[in-house]
């Protein structure tokens, strides 16, 4: 029997919920085609805005998500002032989309309700339940699918990103029958597919959104025949590898899948064009590759991503795969993020006792410059920078938090945006222009 809502709870109680809350499910609940499109809804007042409601450039828009109460911000980038606020979902997960022309976004909750909000003219389009149980979203490069990433049930959910209507919902099994969560799905532009991390079977999926998937499997004679046609919509592609990768990061080419073995010990590189691993790297401490960034260092491109288990920054040659710099800090890190026009990175101190450093980092020098205690005893973490990169956005991760506001070059603080437990900042140019696993 559980306890009563307000009731004082001892540790055999604590200890009770734990294990109940750790019991596998009787069922799985089924979640699929009929129930996604019974859940999906449309405002009837909506219409859709020609033009921006507002006076602000809005390729400078940053959106700030804030999880204390469930909203999301309006921030113009260039006054660096609030000028809307909405509601979202319950549980509202970070990394909102944006389609290609950034006039919409899409916004998941770790619930599975994806939010479809007109950022022109500041009002919600619709929303539907893509999942139970969801871990984030994706956009093809042409705005036209979204998927989502589920763990209940085991499901890639792909919606028609104008109706919300699902097009397929695929069960994830492993080769041998596996049943397995998607830990996430991001976009590959070039490539026109979405490629998934599996939590529980060491495979990396690719389902192709274009017009002309590529065909696996053996025809008869290629050079009198052709390729096959491919009717099958969003065709998939298994790929095997030597260990479960729960996240990843891709090289600026799409050619390379780079992701952390489920030791904590190596990370692993695969090759998406022969569908193998191609090299693997030293990285003990659990990296947080999903959070890597790159940029072009004497004559190559380098990679660098936090540790989750200590405080080191690794930094990678992605020509040869070598770790060229360790970069010691002031404990584990979650998010490092930079700008194309910047010669810093940001690193915050996400866990331990100093969790209120934010590190600059030289991406010339790779060595810190400057260590940041914006809000001495909490969680400052997640830069983001406006269009221009003029600006970094630093979050004070509490109830009672805010967006600070930075110069970008001289580390300055300009202003304060009160805010309720901003968790992330997503400016529209920088998530269009360089997409999730590419930042720079």
């Amino acid at each position: 029997q559980m306890p009563a809502f307000g009731d004082r709870l001892g540790a055999e109680e604590i200890a009770a919920i734990g294990a109940y809350l750790a019991e596998p499910l009787a069922e799985t609940p089924v979640w699929g085609e009929a129930e996604i499109l019974a859940s999906r809804s449309f405002r009837e007042d909506y219409t859709p805005a020609t033009t921006p409601v507002f006076d602000a450039d809005p390729m400078n828009i940053t959106l700030a998500v804030e999880i204390a109460d469930s909203h999301v911000s309006v921030m113009d980038g260039d006054r660096l002032e609030v000028i809307s606020r909405f509601e979202t979902p319950f549980a509202v997960h970070g990394g909102p989309k944006f389609s290609p022309d950034g006039r919409l976004v899409y916004v998941m909750s770790r619930d599975g309700w994806v939010q479809k909000y007109d950022l022109w003219g500041l009002q919600e389009v619709g929303r539907v339940r893509a999942g139970l149980n969801s871990r984030n979203i994706a956009m093809s490069a042409d705005g036209k699918w979204l998927a989502v990433a589920n763990s209940l049930p085991n499901s890639l959910t792909i919606l028609d990103a104008a109706t919300l209507k699902p097009a397929k919902v695929i069960e994830v099994k492993g080769k041998d029958g596996t049943p397995s969560r998607v830990s996430a799905v991001y976009q590959a532009p070039p490539r026109e597919s979405f490629v998934l991390a599996l939590k529980d079977v060491p495979e990396i999926w690719e389902v192709f959104t274009g017009a002309n998937p590529p065909f696996h499997g053996f025809v008869h004679d290629y050079r009198v025949e052709g390729p096959p046609q491919v009717d099958n919509p969003f065709p998939l592609r298994r790929i095997t590898v030597p260990d479960i990768m729960d996240d990843f990061f891709f090289d600026l080419s799409y050619e390379h899948l780079i992701g952390a073995s489920r030791d904590g010990a190596r990370g692993q590189v695969i090759d998406l064009v022969i569908g193998q691993q191609v090299a693997e790297l030293s990285l003990p401490g659990m990296p947080h590759l999903g959070s890597g960034i790159t940029w072009e260092w004497n004559g190559t491109t380098v990679l660098a991503t936090p540790h989750l288990k200590e405080g080191v920054i690794s930094v990678i040659d992605m020509k040869t795969w070598k770790t060229v710099k360790t970069i010691p800090t002031e404990g584990p890190g979650f998010f490092m993020r930079s700008h194309v026009n910047s010669r810093y990175a940001w690193a915050d101190v996400f866990f331990g006792p100093n969790k209120d450093v934010m590190h600059i980092i030289d991406k010339e020098t790779l060595e810190i410059v400057k260590t940041l205690r914006p809000a001495p005893g909490k969680t400052v973490a997640h830069t983001e920078f406006t269009k221009d990169g003029r600006y970094a956005l630093v979050s004070v991760w509490e109830d009672d938090g805010a967006v600070i506001v930075y110069d970008a070059a001289t580390f300055e603080e300009i202003k304060r945006l009160p805010m309720k437990k901003p968790s992330g900042k997503y400016n529209v140019w920088n998530k269009i222009t360089f997409s999730e696993g590419t930042s720079h």
